[in-house]
């Protein structure tokens, strides 16, 4: 699968929800050596996902002047599609809102 189908397919499920002028970055990146590096998942990346490739899955919303939200999982490419490599939650917790770098309730 070439790297720009997971970037649609998250811009697909953001938009269907009303949300897609507000994601303004690509959805995820390789993982190697580096943090950030090929394959990018973006619009024009053809790069395939083949097995063995680790990548992010990082799709975020922003609402300018609210708040914005972005969950990353890892992934490594398999014969049949993909697996989680990190085993977290993903829940949402809404703890404090920050403005100016002070905590308000």
């Amino acid at each position: 699968m070439p790297s720009e189908e997971i970037d649609w397919v998250a811009r697909q499920v953001i938009r269907d929800a009303g949300y897609g002028e507000y994601f303004i970055h690509r959805t995820g990146h390789g993982i190697g050596v580096t943090t950030h590096e090929p394959p990018y998942l973006v619009a024009g990346e053809k790069q395939p996902l083949v097995p063995g490739m680790c990548f992010s899955i990082e799709p975020g919303i922003y609402l300018p002047g609210r708040f914005g939200v972005r969950l990353e999982d890892i992934v490594t490419g398999t014969e049949d599609g993909g697996r989680r490599l990190n085993h977290t939650e993903h829940a949402l917790a809404v703890v404090a809102q920050a403005v100016f770098g002070r905590v308000r309730s």
